[in-house]
């Protein structure tokens, strides 16, 4: 066998040859290009704020629709509010009377009571010669027998019976309008109370 030659034992080297390619020149030759994902994104960016706005605009027209309807029927039913408020304070200006009246009316004692009342509590010694109701109270005129001092005494002692008495209670005081006097007709003290009746409560004067 033959010894192969050097020649032919060295590697073979492919033949140098300059690289004339123009890269920037050369087509894409990606399957799907970047620009591709780029545009989809601001499509679908674009795509999500119309119907946002869209779906905002339509809920502002509806809730214009509602407002007008709810105005529509404020205006409609605007009469008969008005007339039905005016008939309510006309109501409260007539209910006010009513109160001042009843309360007018309940605070008046009642005469025969009271009389009843006086006929029941007077001392033996104390007779009775009229009676005056007023605004401001009920006034007693009395006739008491005995001497000065004892007169007085029967008179005084009288007073703080009528104070005491509970029955009375819509009086809040009891008091001498004057100085006990000689009656020369009778030859009795004459004696006058005023029992002042306590103020008026509710109810207001129009």
């Amino acid at each position: 066998m033959k010894k192969k030659s050097e020649a032919d034992s060295a590697p073979v080297v492919p033949a140098w040859h300059p690289n004339f390619r123009n890269y920037e020149r050369l087509p894409d030759v990606k399957a799907v290009r970047t620009a591709f994902f780029v545009n989809g994104v601001s499509i679908t960016l674009v795509v999500a704020l119309a119907a946002y706005f869209g779906l905002r605009e339509w809920q502002l027209y509806s809730l214009g629709q509602q407002i007008a309807q709810v105005q529509a029927q404020i205006d409609r039913d605007k009469p008969t509010s008005d007339l039905a408020l005016a008939l309510y304070k006309k109501f409260q200006t007539e209910e006010a009377r009513l109160a001042e009246v009843d309360t007018f009316v309940t605070s008046k004692p009642i005469v025969s009571t009271l009389l009843v009342r006086l006929a029941q509590t007077l001392p033996v010694n104390v007779a009775l010669d009229s009676v005056e109701l007023r605004d401001t109270g009920m006034t007693l005129r009395l006739s008491v027998k005995g001497d000065s001092a004892a007169a007085s005494g029967y008179a005084t002692a009288y007073l703080e019976q009528l104070r005491a008495d509970k029955e009375l209670s819509q009086f809040e005081e009891a008091t001498f309008t004057s100085t006990p006097s000689r009656n020369p007709g009778t030859g009795r003290m004459a004696v006058e109370f005023l029992l002042r009746s306590k103020p008026a409560t509710g109810g207001k004067k129009s």
